[in-house]
């Protein structure tokens, strides 16, 4: 720490900050001890609350007293149970789903697995615990990492007001209202300006918060959702180092992307400083290792703060190529539009507490899933070592929420269980009753790319009729005749390891050999675009499809050249 930094008041202030909002995290971890009563009362608070509104009126929320009683008069629920009251909500009927006095402030839009964008109701209530959720998760990772406070975060979010319903409520990404109302006390810390949101071109945002940031040697931690917006960042400041390193030579925005006139005169104040010795600092850097990474460029990155959960792990190894061995990986946990899950406390791993104290939750066991009238259990009910599907009642006016996301418990603080997420549970292919999981489909296909030695690439595998059908393990990278196959043997034999209806069918000849397929240069960027687009949400909650179960998926991509 330098003589500037201990003398700096700003940073005691955060320490004080810091330690103040971490008696907050002990009551959490303490209140463990009694969370199956929390869990009771966070219910019957969120029933009581909504009791006067025309959904509670149908469900009986006035006479609901107990878990058994909630459950014999609330059924287990989808989006298209909500979609009619929704509706409503976006005309501006709050009473459909809330209780008088309630404030809606946005509808939070996330990917449907199968039709249009989901509208998910932001409340003043939810978005308090959704916020509450982030700090505990945020001042932790401070408090284990302390040099923190005295070094710079870069987090990208996406904008929380893209449009308005006919009723006049925003509609776009719930981070991004988050980020807009931080506490002053956060804006010497995070690098990026709130208004960086309001970019939607995802290269001419990405290339900004580049711009921004690179001036600077003390960014400590980075936070996104996906790894994939990690390693896009670092291969943008490789190919537009000379655009870059002349931009904060001269204290200038490059005019090649498409950042909105207003908001570009408000960052020319930010950039109108000219940053010569940086900008040489920097060639030097590019000159002497041939590229412009990040492990280059910000050499004292303490936290990679990102999902490392389910199948979104697998790109991890490459994540280290761009930014190097010293950081360590924050999970900032199991969360979505429609609420946060867990809330991890240490490094280097998904796992979470669950978030007890904002939401009720039951839970599914996985073999009973599609079951009509499944085991339902609370949360102080679980096994350790079990897998479960998580249903969802939270302050958005979702009760009994499948939200299809299958988890492990990992094991117990007192009676509050520590999970770790597997995959979505709508990501299943089965095409002759194998009933193949992403899950499955990322473990083999990891495996077989380490035992290949060949470093993980971005992936979708897919079915695809034929005599017998098969499964195609589509990548961009070119491979040789001799990797793929290699690649391919050991993805199927691994596959018929984890799945027993799998290795069933190939063996007798109902399912073919997996093949490997190379897609053009580019077929992932315009498949994100496109599922973007047509079914809602950001480029930031954005998850590539490692498994598809559609059997025209293959039939949609550009033209494909078969390598194995």
């Amino acid at each position: 720490m330098s003589l500037a930094e201990v003398a700096d008041p700003g940073m005691f202030a955060r320490y004080i900050y810091l330690w103040w909002r971490n008696r907050r995290v002990q009551r959490f971890l303490h209140s463990t001890r009694r969370a199956r009563r929390v869990q009771l009362d966070v219910l019957l608070d969120k029933l009581q609350r909504h009791a006067d509104s025309d959904f509670g009126r149908r469900h009986g929320f006035a006479t609901i007293r107990s878990v058994a009683d909630f459950r014999r008069q609330v059924p287990i629920t989808n989006y298209d149970y909500y979609r009619p009251y929704i509706e409503r909500l976006k005309q501006g009927e709050v009473s459909a789903m809330f209780g008088p006095g309630t404030e809606l402030l946005m509808f939070a839009l996330t990917s449907g697995t199968t039709s249009d964008a989901k509208y998910v109701p932001v409340t003043r209530q939810f978005f308090n615990e959704y916020r509450d959720g982030w700090n505990m998760w945020g001042v932790r990772t401070y408090v284990d990492h302390l040099d923190l406070c005295h070094k710079k975060t870069l987090q990208f979010t996406s904008n929380w007001n893209q449009f308005l319903t006919p009723g006049g409520t925003p509609c776009g990404n719930i981070s991004g209202l988050a980020a807009e109302t931080a506490p002053l006390i956060s804006n010497p810390v995070f690098i990026i300006p709130r208004k960086l949101m309001k970019i939607s071109d995802p290269i001419a945002k990405r290339y900004t918060g580049l711009r921004l940031s690179l001036p600077s040697r003390r960014v400590g931690m980075i936070i996104t959702a996906n790894p994939s917006t990690l390693i896009e960042l670092a291969r943008l400041a490789d190919t537009e180092r000379e655009s870059l390193i002349r931009d904060i030579h001269d204290g200038t925005l490059s005019e090649r992307f498409d950042v909105p006139g207003p908001l570009r005169d408000l960052l020319h104040r930010r950039i109108r400083r000219r940053r010569p010795k940086r900008a040489r600092e920097l060639e030097r850097i590019a000159e002497r290792t041939g590229r412009l990474y990040p492990q280059d460029f910000w050499p004292r990155m303490a936290v990679i703060a990102v999902w490392t959960g389910g199948s979104v792990g697998s790109y991890v190894p490459r994540v280290r190529e761009y930014y190097g061995e010293r950081p360590v990986f924050r999970d900032h946990g199991l969360h979505a539009s429609e609420g946060r899950m867990t809330v991890p406390f240490c490094d280097g791993t998904s796992a979470g507490v669950l978030d007890f104290v904002h939401t009720f939750f039951e839970f599914i066991p996985e073999e009973e899933h599609d079951r009509d009238n499944p085991t339902v259990l609370e949360a102080h009910e679980l096994e350790e070592g079990r897998n479960y599907y998580i249903l969802l009642t939270t302050s958005s006016g979702l009760y009994r929420y499948n939200i299809h996301d299958l988890v492990r418990c990992t094991g117990f603080i007192y009676q509050a269980p520590v999970l770790e997420f597997l995959n979505k549970g709508a990501h299943f292919a089965s095409v002759t009753g194998e009933k193949l999981s992403e899950f499955q489909a990322v473990t083999a296909v990891n495996q077989a790319f380490g035992e290949s030695n060949l470093p993980i690439e971005l992936f979708t595998l897919a079915p695809e009729f034929g005599d017998p059908p098969r499964y195609v393990l589509l990548v961009e990278r070119p491979f040789t005749s001799a990797e793929a196959s290699g690649l391919a043997s050991r993805t199927d034999a691994h596959l018929a390891t984890l799945n027993c209806e799998y290795e069933e069918r190939r063996r007798t000849g109902r399912l073919g050999p997996l093949t490997v397929r190379e897609v053009p240069a580019g077929t992932w960027d315009a498949v994100r675009q496109t599922r973007v687009s047509r079914l809602g949400g950001s480029l930031e909650q954005y998850k590539h499809p490692c498994l598809s179960g559609d059997l025209a998926f293959i039939d949609r991509l550009p033209k494909q050249r078969d390598v194995a």
